[in-house]
């Protein structure tokens, strides 16, 4: 007896739908137990969970895929002594054996073995002694006494220097180290610091900096192309009617080889995108948040591009799905993205776009035609149904790169730079107050600019401290930015 055609097909939908489940529920697990989301479990104790599924799954289908890559040439490591090369020696230490001890007239010296080892100074707290003499003068003795005026200072009448609230600022946003921490760390160097006192120098410091971080922002917005993005960050505001901490956003603008501005906004609503854009005008380039959209409506003047990075990351979440398919996809891509780096190899400039019109078409004309078939065939909450659906969604967006040569192919640049303020959140777990919230967009803002421009961020920050207590409103800010500082 034969069966009847509609239960076979039911029957085919149903082991579809049970591959999409298993594949959704194997994404999900990685993404809750997985090394870099969660250490309460070790993901080694899933593999007694799965022993049974992964049997039943090989025993339905195994499939192989193979493909070629080429290995480049393994790098070449420097040796310690070329690496601490510029390391000052401050102790020599000469070993004498002991039989020449005893009866240094029998031997003589006819050459010698160095060796070196690295040692590190903890940190020190010094003062810095300020010394005013007053002076009277020898005739006239009915004139005031001559004082030499006291220094500009980051905190007028307190006791904190530059180098000191540069070294805090930098502990906390660079190597991300919470106050409380550093205020057990100052015990440890002899001068114990009460956090309090840190809290208030960071808030002084980003007053200080607040308008070399307009400066910048200006700069941004006054060219024609930006990459924009956002990262949630807690907040934990006791003037707020809610209780607990609420989720709050950093958006971030950044045009690549350029600054980077970050804003503290205490929601991801669609109004808050303009005040960061301001009056930009040009070629804007995100993810596929409708905020972005919604700006380019009611803006004339925005061109957007969107980023293949994401479409790539959607295709690699459907392998474990459906490997074949997902792997035509990300061929393709890669193929893009070889392209791009032999032009940024060549440094093709304003022909980018040319370039991009000659060899994207038809690769763009098979990537949409596979996509439609694959869209047709997989279930649309299946992760090869999203990823489809996000590249067919937002085609005219991502295909808009062929008319630009100044465009990047991704957002990964403005990304990497979130990545401080992620690992940062972590150690700080939440911020205090909506108003610590913007003072650490303005100094991520700076620090991060300053690694973008190849800039030490602790000695850029120690003279820039010092410099601007002494300047006035007319003075230019332009040589005290990331990009044009120069150590004095």
């Amino acid at each position: 007896m034969s069966t009847p055609a509609s239960t076979l097909e039911e029957v085919q939908i149903l082991r579809h739908e049970v591959a999409v489940l298993r594949a959704q529920l194997a994404w999900y697990k990685k993404r809750t137990f997985g090394s870099d989301k969660s250490e309460k479990l070790d993901p080694a104790q899933l593999k007694l969970m799965e022993v049974d599924a992964a049997k039943m799954a090989v025993a339905d289908r195994t499939e192989q895929i193979t493909y070629e890559r080429t290995k480049g040439a393994k790098p070449s490591r420097p040796t310690p002594a070329e690496t601490f090369a510029h390391l000052p020696v401050t102790e020599t230490i000469e070993l004498i054996p002991e039989p020449v001890k005893k009866d240094p007239e029998l031997y003589e010296r006819i050459g010698e073995e160095r060796t070196f080892e690295i040692d590190v100074i903890p940190p020190q707290v010094v003062k810095r002694e300020i010394v005013r003499p007053k002076f009277r003068h020898r005739l006239d003795r009915q004139r005031p006494p001559v004082l030499a005026p006291a220094p500009a200072r980051v905190v007028p009448g307190g006791y904190a220097s530059a180098g000191l609230i540069a070294w805090i600022v930098i502990s906390k946003y660079v190597d991300h180290l919470p106050l409380y921490r550093q205020e057990q760390m100052s015990a440890r160097w002899g001068a114990p610091i009460s956090r309090r006192s840190m809290c208030d120098w960071v808030e002084v410091a980003a007053l200080w900096l607040e308008p070399i971080y307009h400066h910048l922002h200006r700069g941004l917005i006054g060219g024609n192309y930006l990459q924009a993005d956002e990262t949630p960050v807690k907040c934990n505001d006791p003037d707020h009617d809610r209780r607990g901490t609420r989720p709050c956003y950093l958006w971030v603008i950044s045009r690549p080889g350029s600054d980077v501005v970050f804003a503290f906004r205490e929601s991801r609503a669609h109004a808050e995108r303009p005040s960061l854009l301001g009056s930009f005008r040009g070629i804007l380039q995100s993810d596929a948040y409708g905020a972005y959209a919604s700006h380019e409506r009611k803006h004339g003047g925005i061109v957007r591009v969107g980023c293949w990075a994401h479409v790539r990351r959607k295709f690699h979440d459907a392998l474990e799905e459906r490997p074949k398919a997902a792997n035509v996809v990300l061929r393709i891509i890669s193929r893009l993205y070889r392209l791009e780096a032999q032009w940024d190899e060549a440094k093709v400039g304003d022909r980018r776009a040319a370039l991009r019109q000659e060899h994207f078409a038809r690769r763009w004309f098979w990537l949409r035609r596979i996509t439609e078939g694959l869209a047709r065939q997989a279930l649309p909450q299946s992760q090869l149904g999203k990823a489809c659906g996000y590249l067919l969604n937002h085609w005219d967006v991502l295909v808009a790169h062929q008319q630009h040569s100044i465009t990047r192919l991704d957002n990964n640049l403005v990304e990497n730079a979130i990545r401080p303020s992620a690992i940062g959140k972590k150690n700080r777990l939440f911020i205090g107050h909506p108003g610590a919230g913007q003072r650490s967009a303005i100094i991520y803002s700076l620090v991060v600019s300053c690694q973008r421009h190849g800039k030490d961020p602790l000695a850029y920050l120690r003279d820039v401290l010092r410099r601007l207590p002494s300047m006035t409103n007319r003075d230019d800010l332009t040589p005290l930015t990331p990009a044009a500082w120069q150590p004095s």
